[in-house]
Formats: C-alpha cells, structure tokens, sequence
C-alpha cells in the first residue's frame, strides 16, 4: 500500500528523478509582455512570479485560477485570489495584477487569460507562463495549441525533487501529480487539447512502474 510520506521511497526514487526531469523544459527565462501565474496547490507559483516581476521580466501578471478538489482547501477564496494577496505582500503593485478567477484546467487558465488581455485591449506577442515545475511540458503543450501565434516561455522555481518535495509536504501528492501530468501529455494531444510531444522509451517505462506500484491518485479515467 502506498502511504504519504516525508520523502520519496528509495525503491521509486530512478522513477519519479526521470519523471521529473521529463517535465522541466528548462526554457532561457527572457522579457515577455505578460507574466502567467497558473493557479495551482503550490504558493510557489506566486512567489516566482513576483521574483520575476520585480527583475523585469513582464510589466504586467495574469494570475489565473478558481478551485480544484486539491486546492480548495489551501486556497478556499480561489488560487488565483490567494495568488495576488501572496504578490502583494511580496511588493508587486496592485496595478500590475490582473485576477482571472474562473479557470479550472489548464486550457481555460490559458483560453480565458486570453480573453481577458484581449479585453484590456493588448497586443500580446509573448508570454512567460509560471507553472509547478512538473506541469512545464503540459502547460506549454496546452498553450501551443490555445495560442500558437504567441511565443509562449514556460518556467518555474528552481528547486531541487526534494526540496520541492519538503516545501510541499507530501511526497505522495508529488509522485502522483508527476504520473497524472505525464499521462496527460499523451492523453491530451490524443484528444485535440494540446500539441503532440515527444515521450522517450525511458519515461513511459518509468510512468508505467509507478502506476503499477500504485501512484493512481490522478490518473485521467475513462
């Protein structure tokens, strides 16, 4: 059985470091017209986008999100609420953040933001989109697809697996939302949601031993 824990179990360890290192696109972080939170369970999320924000990177923050059943009780006013409150209190002006509240995947986070931009009547010719540094390779799949005239950059803390771990508190929340995101990649190119990517030998391998030691907890089910 597969419990919660401090830490990644060592007999999954060569497993979920491939997984990991799949996702991160390692995109050269440059200066974009918007920056774009999505909203997520982690609050890391907010704190990379005002970093940002505060080096020049975007004059201008969508943070985009209302709930999921893994975030509505960390974020009960909504993720992209908690988002902005978590960028004030870290010095961005009020000014530079716009709130999209109704986003509840990862095509509306991208397909409202554009409504909202294209509300405030902007030009948008790139985006720099800060996601959990597992959902990079979907995120920016997802944006292809939604948005392919805009050059979309994708980024996220910089953070070791187990640091990011520890700052979570859940390696088993980690685990599964690692196996959940690379099925997606897959899964959501099949269905005409986000751009096709390449998939090596070596990680479908390591995404079907953890299914099969139980890492189920966000697998898209038919």
């Amino acid at each position: 059985m597969v419990t919660p824990g401090p830490g990644i179990p060592d007999e999954v360890r060569g497993e979920v470091e491939l997984l990991w290192e799949y996702h991160d696109l390692r995109h050269e972080l440059r200066p974009c017209d918007v920056g774009v939170g999505l909203g997520c369970h982690d609050i890391g999320v907010a704190d990379q986008v005002a970093d940002l924000y505060h080096a020049g990177y975007f004059p201008l923050i969508v943070f985009t999100g209302a709930n999921a059943p893994t975030t509505v009780e960390r974020f009960p006013r909504g993720e992209a609420v908690h988002y902005r409150e978590r960028a004030l209190e870290l010095g961005v002006p009020d000014a530079a953040i716009v709130v999209e509240p109704r986003a509840t995947n990862t095509g509306e986070n991208i397909e409202y933001t554009r409504q909202v931009l294209a509300g405030r009547r902007m030009e948008v010719r790139s985006l720099l989109m800060v996601c959990k540094p597992y959902q990079q390779r979907r995120a920016y799949a997802t944006a292809k697809h939604i948005w392919p005239e805009v050059e979309i950059v994708c980024g996220a803390r910089r953070l070791p697996l187990d640091d990011y771990v520890e700052s979570i508190g859940d390696a088993r929340r980690v685990i599964d939302m690692l196996v959940g995101d690379t099925q997606r990649i897959t899964l959501y190119a099949q269905r005409g949601f986000a751009v096709a990517q390449h998939v090596p030998r070596e990680v479908d391998a390591a995404w079907r031993r953890l299914v099969d030691a139980g890492y189920t907890g966000r697998l898209v089910r038919d």
